[in-house]
């Protein structure tokens, strides 16, 4: 069976700041029918990081994440500003987030955190060879930890459950995959 797009109909904002967007459209369905309340987030685009240390060792951050109400072990990343490219943005992310400068930097993959409600993609890239030198630069609502683990560490890490960002996840096994290839 073909699957085929909806067609957009109509478009309506009910919330547009600067994290996210609110948009509710009516949209036509291929066999006709018209679903008149289909809401749409806008958020912008996000990169994550898989960034190796010098060491060997993965970099990954804790922090508080309101939403959920939980402190969360994650790898650094965030949101690409503006006309930023994603690699710029991931560079500036971890540089802000961690103040680790790398050696390489390696687009791995794209994934969209949930394309049935948003419309936003996050890249992740692999980074080696990463060495501190800056402190961190972190925006005003952000604290963050900058935590150290090894590859086995964060496998037991994922298998215990213990890394609760589901983009976060997805990014690492990407990330193992590209350490199982050095």
């Amino acid at each position: 069976m073909m699957i085929e797009k909806w067609q957009k109909l109509a478009s309506k904002y009910l919330v547009r700041e600067k994290w996210a967007t609110l948009r509710v459209d009516e949209v036509k369905l291929p066999d006709g029918i018209v679903k008149d309340d289909y809401y749409v987030l806008e958020y912008p685009n996000w990169v994550n990081a898989i960034a190796l240390t010098a060491e060997g060792k993965m970099i990954m951050v804790r922090q508080y994440r309101h939403a959920a109400d939980i402190v969360s072990l994650e790898v650094p990343g965030g949101v690409i500003d503006g006309d930023e490219t994603p690699e710029f943005a991931v560079k500036r992310e971890l540089l802000e987030e961690t103040g680790y400068s790398f050696e390489t930097c390696k687009f791995i993959a794209e994934l969209y955190p949930n394309p049935a409600t948003s419309n936003n993609r996050t890249f992740t890239y692999f980074l080696t060879g990463g060495v501190k030198t800056h402190n961190q630069q972190l925006d005003e609502h952000e604290i963050l930890n900058v935590e150290e683990y090894t590859v086995e560490e964060v496998r037991q890490l994922i298998g215990d459950n213990k890394i609760a960002q589901a983009l976060h996840v997805a990014a690492l096994w990407y990330g193992l995959a590209e350490i199982e290839k050095l």
